[in-house]
């Protein structure tokens, strides 16, 4: 049955192989540039620096604008990454979604599980050679993007936490991956025709990620508050840098929330244009401060493992619905 599967998956296999290497021939040039030109740049101790919670200061240009000269210069490959974000969605749609609709469309599920082998079998064999080479792959993109998007990190604020940075490195990959190929799984048992299954693959993927990403991950520890007065003689320094900012305001001393989504860093004495009193227009009595919502950036890795393990969660809950929908399969 094994060696069945792999001559049913050998091309399919060929095909992902191809596309990874033109990916990785692509991708590793442009990361070896970017790589090449933070360190001609001098980012490496500005980061150190930073990470250190001190203000950096660099040799000729500073560090702000040795930042600004960076993501000048890179700063569109963002759009390359949430390009890169589909791609568990695809492996989900064309290794998933076929495995079980085919089978039954083409009407070789008759013979295929009247020949000495059980339903049950057929369906562990061919689930897990799909999860295997998907864990396979999903191991060398996640370690792959990690190493090719780190530059792009370090030289944007929002760091490792930000929406896209977030979903294309660590080990969520894996959990993105086995998810879609699961779902594309239980589609076709369903569906039992590839297309519908793929259509339904695409949406319920991008509908649960969209989900997770935007109501239950900012949740998944309890954020902590920042505070910083109006009236502030250092500028107004946020959360530190990496931080992922959930909510921001600036709010009276009552706490009502006067300018939200807003910032203001009034100079020493408090007054703005023309002598009037800074924030004035806003209406900010005395005591107002400046208010944020934050996830820190040491949250990181409990992240990247809360969020695996749900979506490796659902795949398995997907993965055991399919087994019993195939029994039930004339």
């Amino acid at each position: 049955m094994i060696w069945l599967a792999w001559r049913q998956h050998r091309k399919k296999l060929l095909f992902t192989l191809v596309g990874f290497a033109a990916l990785a021939a692509l991708m590793v040039p442009i990361g070896l540039a970017m790589r090449h030109t933070y360190t001609d740049l001098g980012l490496p101790e500005c980061a150190r620096q930073l990470a250190a919670g001190g203000q950096p200061s660099g040799p000729g240009d500073s560090c702000e604008q040795a930042f600004n000269r960076f993501t000048n210069r890179y700063g569109a490959l963002n759009l390359v990454a949430v390009l890169l974000l589909i791609l568990p969605m695809l492996v989900g749609m064309f290794w998933g979604a076929p495995l079980v609709a085919r089978e039954v469309e083409q009407g070789t599920h008759r013979f295929a599980w009247t020949q000495g082998v059980g339903r049950r079998h057929w369906a562990l064999v061919q689930f897990g050679l799909a999860g295997g080479v998907t864990v396979a792959f999903a191991v060398l993109y996640g370690l792959g993007m990690s190493w090719w998007i780190d530059p792009l990190i370090h030289a944007t604020r929002e760091g490792r936490l930000g929406v896209v940075t977030f979903d294309l490195q660590g080990v969520v990959p894996i959990g993105y991956t086995l998810f879609a190929v699961a779902l594309g799984i239980f589609a076709g048992t369903f569906w039992r025709r590839v297309l519908p299954a793929m259509a339904v693959t695409l949406l319920g993927f991008v509908a649960v990620r969209l989900a997770l990403t935007t109501l239950v991950r900012p949740h998944y520890l309890p954020p902590r508050t920042f505070t910083a007065p109006v009236v502030d003689p250092t500028g107004g320094h946020g959360p530190p840098r990496g931080a992922w900012e959930l909510a921001a305001g600036v709010r009276n001393a009552d706490g009502r929330m006067v300018a939200p989504d807003s910032w203001v860093a009034c100079p020493p004495g408090g007054k703005g244009p023309e002598g009037r009193a800074c924030g004035a227009d806003l209406g900010l009595d005395p005591g107002a401060y400046n208010w944020m919502q934050y996830q820190p950036a040491d949250r990181f890795w409990p992240f990247q493992y809360i969020e695996t393990g749900i979506f490796v969660a659902l795949a398995a809950l997907l993965l055991y619905f399919a087994v019993r929908r195939i029994r039930r399969i004339a």
